[in-house]
């Protein structure tokens, strides 16, 4: 087992799987605070890198793509105090940093890990329900449906129809977006049936984030979504081949009715039985 221990957070690796604990520093995002404790199987690992510098260094984990559902909501605009993945690492430790990478390497070479890309997830998405207050309203996600519900700060142009509630399966796409300077971030729903080109602003299917310090926690709503929807690379499911009907015998039909009316003629069958016996014969032709 090996293990490293800072204040930004706790990794440990027991060989299969790798625990990340966040530290309390007050260098630790919101984000990565809220989210917990992280498992990562090792077959979710694509790398490790360890980066040092002066003052302190800073361990890496790079996943596999596909094989977590927040990397995937987030599409690699997670800043580095809210990334779950990173860990900094004081100067006085750099020699434990080093020896945890060889320990992860190793197992990934022993285990023969590959670093292509996979067709469902390997981490699992953040725990539901799940409830999150920013921008202009409140996400909330019990597993099966999600509820938009707005603020006084919301537009009245999209408060007016009230609350949102769509349905997982109505949901084709989340998307998340953090505000970047002047330019507000968003939460995002794509929903069946109801596209829409409207700002988020005004979008009833979207909340508005403005760069404030719980803005980021909207990325655990869109994650716990997303590990819910299918896969983006899942391989599409192949309709069933339908049977197809046994051909069918003329001549051994044929022969069949000439009996059928030898036995009618001896008197062995009825006119009626014989009736019934050659309809038989001929819905099957």
């Amino acid at each position: 087992m090996a293990e490293i221990i800072q204040r930004d957070g706790t990794w440990t690796f027991d060989g299969d799987a790798l625990r990340l604990v966040p530290g309390r520093d007050k260098n630790v995002g919101v984000l990565r605070k809220s989210l917990g404790e992280l498992t990562v199987p090792l077959g979710a690992l694509a790398g490790i890198s360890f980066e040092q510098g002066k003052k302190s260094g800073r361990l890496r984990l790079r996943l596999r793509d596909g094989a977590d559902p927040l990397l995937h909501a987030t599409g690699g605009r997670l800043t580095d105090a809210s990334d779950p993945y990173q860990l900094t690492v004081e100067s006085d430790r750099y020699g434990v940093a080093e020896y945890f990478v060889d320990e992860i390497r190793n197992a990934l070479l022993l285990d023969e890990v590959p670093t292509t890309a996979v067709d469902r997830y390997l981490v699992p998405g953040p725990a539901v329900p799940l409830s999150v207050s920013a921008g202009d309203g409140t996400a909330s996600f019990d597993g099966e449906r999600v509820r938009l519900e707005w603020n006084w700060k919301t537009e009245e142009a999209k408060s007016a129809a009230g609350a949102r509630t769509l349905a997982l399966a109505d949901i084709q796409a989340v998307e998340w977006q953090p505000s970047v300077g002047l330019e507000n971030g968003h939460l995002r729903f794509t929903v069946r049936g109801a596209p829409t080109k409207a700002p988020p602003k005004y979008d009833p299917n979207a909340v508005e984030l403005w760069g404030f310090k719980k803005d980021p926690l909207m990325a655990l709503v869109a994650a716990a979504v997303q590990a819910r929807l299918p896969h983006p690379s899942a391989p599409t499911p192949t309709p069933a081949k339908q049977l197809a009907p046994p051909e069918v015998d003329h001549d051994a039909l044929l022969r069949r009715l000439r009996e059928l009316g030898a036995l009618r003629d001896s008197g062995v069958l009825t006119e009626e039985e014989f009736t019934l016996a050659k309809q038989a014969i001929l819905r099957g032709m």
